[in-house]
């Protein structure tokens, strides 16, 4: 698979208008969507009560959300937790319900599902503790594009420092857009998943980059339109083979890994899809718009350094 794009030459840049109107599409849906229906948060942000219970045999999911439905539970979040014998379910607060109640009155309405059923814990996560959460993550994903901007310019130029962090706030966006449009709940595993979207998506535009700066420094002919086409060219057969890869482990995840996990598992798949098409179209055309050039990617001479002839 390797050599099937070797001496490929497709022309991206001649789409980029089309690319950019398409995420500028998805960005405006995506904060549409934030600032109308915002996130489905999920307890660890929102409060609540958490409830394991250990079934004697597999326990069916649908028949619990019944039984819990029949005890005025309706909206409690079901989900197996580590085996199909376990399960966990989540309780929003409810006002002036103790948690004890909570508790107590949720596996009592699982009783009538099972046999000799086993109450692992009850336990109750504060609404502070929720709005703590909500405030240190997103400081973590401000730092982190932060940290990425000077890192970039530092190593790049600035062009490519704001082209990088344009791509990456889009994943994001675009990423928080869709949970917010399908109403997944976003918990902390979620939150998780949008940081390693951040690393793979700027991992995968580096390597862009670098080869861009290569190209630039060796390519004597040509604009800078052509110089992003070679570039993206030459390194399109790792970027599929990274994105394949990391997708076939991703699906394996979601399908196989259990519903504790479907919400980790849909971000990053949705994030190294988008992150796909970031470093490819997104972050190259916005150095493009800045007027990234030869001269800025070359090589500072040294202050006195003159040449000598023979």
């Amino acid at each position: 698979m390797l050599n099937i794009f070797k001496n490929n030459n497709i022309d991206f840049m001649s789409g980029r208008k089309i690319a950019m109107f398409f995420s500028l599409v998805l960005i405006i849906i995506s904060i549409g969507s934030l600032a109308t229906r915002s996130l489905n948060f999920g307890i660890d942000f929102t409060g609540g009560t958490l409830v394991e219970v250990g079934y004697p045999q597999s326990a069916d999911i649908a028949t619990i959300k019944t039984a819990l439905e029949k005890g005025g539970y309706a909206e409690a979040s079901v989900v197996h937790f580590g085996s199909t014998k376990e399960v966990l379910i989540r309780v929003a607060p409810r006002e002036g319900v103790t948690q004890n109640k909570i508790g107590s009155e949720v596996f009592a309405a699982l009783a009538s599902t099972s046999e000799n059923l086993k109450l692992r814990r009850s336990e109750y996560v504060g609404p502070q503790i929720g709005e703590e959460l909500t405030e240190k993550g997103g400081l973590a994903m401000l730092y982190a594009l932060i940290g990425i901007l000077i890192y970039v310019a530092l190593r790049f130029e600035y062009r490519f420092s704001i082209g990088s962090v344009a791509a990456l706030v889009h994943d994001v966006l675009i990423t928080l857009g869709f949970f917010s449009v399908t109403q997944y709940e976003f918990d902390l595993t979620v939150l998780a998943a949008l940081l390693a979207v951040i690393g793979y998506s700027l991992n995968d535009t580096i390597v862009v980059y670098d080869r861009i700066r290569e190209n630039f420094r060796r390519m004597r002919k040509g604009t800078p339109v052509d110089v992003m086409n070679v570039s993206i060219n030459h390194t399109l057969s790792r970027t599929l083979v990274t994105s394949l890869t990391t997708l076939l482990v991703l699906l394996a995840l979601f399908f196989i890994g259990g519903e504790a996990i479907h919400g980790f598992s849909m971000a990053l798949l949705t994030g190294v899809l988008i992150g796909t098409y970031s470093s490819i179209y997104v972050a190259s055309t916005v150095a493009l718009k800045l007027g990234v050039s030869k001269a800025d990617l070359m090589p500072v001479e040294k202050e006195g350094e003159e040449f000598e002839g023979p």
